[in-house]
């Protein structure tokens, strides 16, 4: 018997459900906290916001779906941008641990909203907009990794270390292996740039990552003051 369904509507509800098997299926995060004195001793420099110089401490950059093949979905749904209205109980704090370093200075709204569209448009299936933020800054709570980094001798002073012992003072303070992203100062030492740690598909717990970035660090690197 003939299907009595045009064949465009077919072709319609099988591109719609591809849409949403792409935006909402991923297998783990990424946690991203940078160190603001690396961010700015480059030749790129940095703003600070219109809040004033942000805390000594790392800040987040994002909380980013991933593949276990090392891929990444982005910009899932267009539908569905940034509402700054959504997250204003949560702006102080964000102020606070989430700040925007880039030129021109800014209040950090246009980062976060950066941050929504292209990563949490993509785990909307387990965080609305609200939760996403609000576990992310849960998160950076939870990893004190200026302290952990500290307790091991560590500290943000211009000095080189080992990455062999940044990366055991991390696992020693959270119990799970980082990946350390390194970028390079104005006289091209490689310096502590930026923390991963992945985070199950549900953004609350710590998990071991099942694929690290690609990049290399050289195996002395500085971690600059702020």
């Amino acid at each position: 018997m003939k299907s009595s369904s045009p064949s465009w509507i077919k072709l319609f509800i099988l591109q719609c459900l591809a849409v949403v098997c792409v935006a909402q299926d991923f297998d783990f995060f990424y946690f991203v906290q940078q160190w603001p004195g690396s961010y700015c001793d480059t030749k790129q420099s940095c703003c600070y916001p219109t809040t004033g110089k942000p805390a000594a401490d790392f800040g987040i950059h994002g909380l980013w779906p991933n593949y276990k093949d090392g891929s990444y979905p982005s910009n899932c749904d267009p539908d569905s941008p940034f509402d700054q209205s959504k997250i204003s109980d949560l702006s102080s704090s964000m102020q606070r641990n989430w700040p925007s370093l880039a030129c021109p200075s800014s209040n950090g709204f246009t980062f976060w909203g950066h941050e929504w569209d292209k990563h949490g448009t993509c785990s909307e299936s387990v965080l609305d907009q609200h939760d996403y933020f609000s576990s992310a800054l849960g998160l950076k709570t939870q990893l004190n990794l200026l302290q952990a980094l500290k307790t091991a001798g560590i500290q943000p002073n211009g000095q080189f270390y080992s990455l062999s012992s940044i990366k055991g003072a991390i696992k020693a303070g959270t119990g799970y292996t980082p990946y350390i992203e390194c970028n390079v100062d104005v006289s091209g030492n490689s310096q502590l740039y930026q923390i991963y740690m992945c985070v199950d598909n549900s953004g609350t717990n710590l998990i071991e990552c099942p694929v690290f970035p690609h990049g290399r660090c050289g195996s002395s690197i500085e971690f600059p003051s702020f």
